[in-house]
């Protein structure tokens, strides 16, 4: 018989960037879930002091790092944006120690089941380590009308941020579930709880 408490079920959630990712962890979150962002996990491992921002100084020079010694982000995303080499050399650098952290705080972490938010799961060794993959979708239409809001100066530029991700045909081809996140937010969350009431049966089943 399993421990649920040293084996519980993991639910990978990615989706493209603008999808509303975030926002359903969130939901998650407030039903009692505990959740691990990599996101949070990727500022962490390169906060000043973090061997990470070294060695990102050491291969992409001063110029990526700002004037009160943090990584300027702007900076680094200007220089891997369309440099695939340079975007490899990056995430040589940063994956492995995400992936260490993400998985030590999964163990710490507990619960019946887990949501672990991993953006670009499709590309990610962190692929294997989850038990299903829930992908939040939305059409990209509404993800370059949040990007033209949130990140993008223009619409070229939110096309081309959506161009350097795996596509939503390539994330859906590896989901168990989908939350479809271009209607309300009532909506979203009800997709949320009738998840959680199956992952938490599934997860009781685990213990048989």
């Amino acid at each position: 018989m399993s421990n649920r408490r040293d084996n519980p079920l993991r639910i990978g959630l990615t989706g493209g960037i603008a999808s509303g990712k975030s926002t359903v962890a969130g939901m998650f979150a407030d039903l009692g879930v505990p959740v691990i962002d990599t996101d949070v996990i990727a500022r962490e491992v390169v906060s000043p002091g973090q061997p990470a921002l070294a060695e990102i100084r050491e291969a992409f020079g001063a110029g990526v790092i700002a004037a009160d010694g943090t990584l300027d982000r702007a900076a680094m995303r200007s220089m891997v944006f369309g440099d695939a080499g340079a975007r490899r050399k990056l995430e040589a650098i940063l994956h492995p120690k995400i992936g260490k952290a993400t998985r030590a705080q999964a163990e710490a972490a507990g619960g019946a089941y887990q949501v672990i938010v991993v953006p670009l799961l499709v590309e990610s060794s962190l692929r294997g380590f989850v038990d299903r993959v829930l992908v939040v979708d939305c059409d990209e239409r509404t993800q370059v009308a949040r990007l033209l809001e949130r990140d993008a100066e223009s619409e070229e530029q939110a096309r081309r941020i959506l161009a350097a991700q795996s596509t939503r045909a390539e994330r859906l081809a590896i989901a168990d579930d989908v939350v479809s996140n271009d209607g309300s937010l009532d909506d979203t969350g009800e997709q949320v709880r009738a998840l959680h009431r199956t992952y938490l049966i599934e997860a009781a089943a685990r213990e048989d």
